[in-house]
Order: C-alpha cells, then sequence, then structure tokens
C-alpha cells in the first residue's frame, strides 16, 4: 500500500510545538481513518471529547478537524446535535483506491529506470524484513517497511506534483488501522514480489501494472473489512433488540 512519510505519528497522538492548523488536520486525518476502517460508522455522531482525548488536544482543533471533514463529505453537521458519519459505500472506497492506484502506478513506472543498485539492494532488504515480520505476525514492522518502500520508490520517481497528489490520495487511506484488516500483512508481503521483479529488470509497464493491482488488492481488503465490519453490527443490533423467545 502506497503511503507517503506526509501526516501524524503511527500512534495518532499530538506531537509538540505544532500549529493549530497542524492539530485541525490531524484531527481530520485521525477521524478520516476511524471513518475510513469502521471504527465510526454512518449514522453515528462524533464525539469532539473523545476524539480531543485521543488526540490530546483541545476542543477547538478537534471541531475544526471536523469542519474539515465536512467539507470532504465525510460527515454532516446537525444544528445543536453535533457531527454524524456520512454514508460512505464501498464504491467510494473503490473509487478512492482507484485514484492512488492510477498515481502510484505512474510513479513506480517512472522510478524503474532510476532506481540505482544500491536503491534495489535497500528495496530487498526492506521487503526481506517485511517478509518475515509479516510470518511472525509484527505487524508494526510490515507498516515500517512497507511505508520505506514505497517512500523510496515514489521519491525516486522524480515527480513532485504527482507525489503532491499521492498525498491527496493517501490521506484517505487508514494505514494505522491496516494492521486490524485481515489479509493486510500478506498482501504486503506477497504483492510486492511481482512489483520489485519488475524494478530490477528496469520494465516500466510491469512495474506499472504491479503496484496498480497492489493498490486495487489493499482497497479490496478494506472493502471487505468494512463489510464484515457493518454486517456484524447489524446483526448484534438485532440480537439486542430481538424479543426474548
Amino acid at each position: 500500500m502506497a503511503v507517503d512519510g506526509s501526516g501524524i505519528d503511527g500512534f495518532g497522538s499530538a506531537q509538540p510545538g505544532r500549529g493549530r492548523q497542524a492539530l485541525s488536520e490531524e484531527s481530520a486525518s485521525y477521524v478520516r481513518a476511524l471513518i475510513m476502517s469502521g471504527e465510526l460508522r454512518e449514522g453515528e455522531f462524533v464525539r469532539l471529547d473523545r476524539i480531543a482525548a485521543d488526540l490530546g488536544i483541545s476542543v477547538t482543533p478537534a471541531r475544526e478537524g471536523l469542519l474539515l471533514l465536512r467539507g470532504e463529505g465525510f460527515v454532516v453537521s446537525e444544528p445543536r446535535r453535533g457531527f454524524v458519519v456520512a454514508p460512505l459505500s464501498p464504491e467510494d472506497v473503490a473509487d478512492l483506491f482507484f485514484v492512488q492506484a492510477t498515481i502510484a502506478g505512474e510513479l513506480a513506472a517512472r522510478a524503474a529506470d532510476k532506481l540505482s543498485d544500491a536503491d534495489l539492494a535497500e528495496i530487498d532488504r526492506l521487503q526481506d524484513q517485511l517478509t518475515r515480520a509479516a510470518r511472525n505476525g509484527d505487524g508494526d514492522v510490515v507498516a515500517r517497511c512497507n511505508h520505506q518502500l514505497h517512500r523510496m520508490i515514489n521519491q525516486v520517481a522524480a515527480a513532485p506534483k504527482l507525489n503532491w497528489f499521492l498525498g491527496l490520495s493517501v490521506r484517505y487511506v487508514p494505514t494505522r488501522f491496516f494492521t486490524s484488516i485481515a489479509g493486510w500483512e500478506e498482501a504486503s508481503a506477497h504483492d510486492h514480489a511481482a512489483l520489485i521483479q519488475a524494478l530490477h529488470g528496469r520494465d516500466a509497464d510491469g512495474a506499472r501494472v504491479a503496484m496498480e493491482e497492489h493498490i486495487r488488492h489493499a482497497g479490496e481488503l478494506l472493502v471487505a473489512h468494512l463489510v464484515r465490519t457493518r454486517s456484524a453490527m447489524s446483526d448484534s443490533a438485532e440480537a439486542t433488540t430481538a424479543p426474548d423467545s
């Protein structure tokens, strides 16, 4: 999954010295990830005090973050009641990953003939470490190696405008929750094989296709996770409201 270096730290905590605008964006990123991962569901109210407490910030930037999300269509505001999670369909999620896959695929294609032998050796090292971590169930290491591997490819592509657009799409991906999504660690270990082979062969078209398929697979895993989560919540709600026999 293509992850750039922007955003907040992996644990979602506020960082010292951050300005108010940065804290608002951090709040937006955190709630966006909660929604994209299914932790917050359609129709559910977003509690400002919870968001502020989770991030260690005041309620003001937490509210400003929700205003940003309202502009993106992730939440709606109800007068005198607060912010409510807006509908998010599987098609919406697939569309976001389609954009990410298209841009990341082009970056991989451009990087294919620019990566040095040293770059390729580092990619191999990261992939070996990622594979071992996936076998051992160490999701944090998988996420870190995956981040570094994709970041290297994106930077070597030397396409700052494409990287900027990729950053916009990546912020909708709930990277901090990926380790709880079934199949994610295995996909990161398995899907990179075709990509790395294409990069070693300086095969731009092959790298593009492999990267696009990899990102789309990530989207499919997230969609499946959201469907399972909603189904489980629906079953739980029905069991709670069912009359005693």
